[in-house]
């Protein structure tokens, strides 16, 4: 029977590119010359390290176009309110990795919802779809794609 896979996954180390290219261009930027900022990952987790809190909405919008470059869907983002005390600011930013249950929960109620002959189950951070027709599983890839779910979605493993 054919079958596909609904994942959601970010290459961690395109992610670790980005933000040591967001590091450079904040080292020769002049508008924080002389500033204490940087950025740190630690896996799948990047810190914004700043003076002041407007200066982490500046690197923000740095680490965003720098994912962009290297075509890592930025909605996979998870930002934090940031935490400011007297010396300094810092921000939080989760890269999100996998399908949540509730998500993948909602996944599979808009499937039984479109009243197509597949079947629909969750395999731990992934949803895999089933049917008899490749043109339903197709339909379904459609309909996902039209629907937003916060989450970067890829459709792997298609197998006939």
């Amino acid at each position: 029977m054919p079958s596909f896979d609904i994942v959601s996954e970010v290459d961690i180390q395109e992610v670790r590119n980005a933000a040591d290219q967001a590091n450079r261009e904040i080292g020769t930027r002049f508008d924080f010359k002389g500033v204490d900022a940087k950025f740190e990952q630690n896996e799948s987790e990047i810190t914004l390290r700043a003076e002041q809190e407007f200066q982490l909405q500046q690197m923000m919008d740095i680490l965003r176009q720098k994912l962009v470059k290297r075509k890592v869907d930025i909605t996979c983002m998870d930002i934090k309110d940031p935490e400011t005390t007297l010396s300094a600011a810092r921000q939080q930013v989760i890269i999100k990795q996998g399908i949540d249950t509730d998500t993948a929960r909602k996944m599979v109620k808009a499937i039984k919802a479109g009243k197509i002959k597949v079947q629909a189950q969750i395999q731990g951070e992934q949803v895999r779809v089933t049917g008899k027709k490749r043109d339903d599983l197709q339909q379904i890839i459609a309909m996902l794609r039209e629907a937003d779910y916060g989450l970067p979605l890829q459709y792997q493993n298609f197998r006939d």
